[in-house]
């Protein structure tokens, strides 16, 4: 269980925390890769910020972490809709 202090909670509002709960729960984000985002999130340097930044946040996160390529892959076809196994 994380708890998010009073400058987290700011800029992660509740639906972005449970976006995040959600990812691990699914197994996409283990505790490193979370605290990653997390701090990525934390580093930016803008005051708006809503779930929509988070999920660029975590595919960028993801894409660029060796050996996430399996992560990254899930969260893609989780926003986008994205199956790359099917032939047109």
């Amino acid at each position: 269980m994380r708890i998010y202090v009073d400058r987290e909670k700011r800029r992660l509002n509740t639906e972005s925390r449970g976006f995040l709960l959600f990812l691990e729960q699914l197994q996409i984000l283990n505790l490193e890769t979370r605290e990653i985002i997390i701090d990525r999130v934390m580093a930016l340097d803008t005051i708006e910020f809503d779930l929509e930044d988070l999920k660029w946040i975590v595919l960028v996160v993801l894409f660029n972490i060796p050996g996430h390529e399996s992560a990254y892959q899930q969260v893609e076809e989780l926003l986008f809709g994205v199956n790359k196994n099917i032939l047109h």
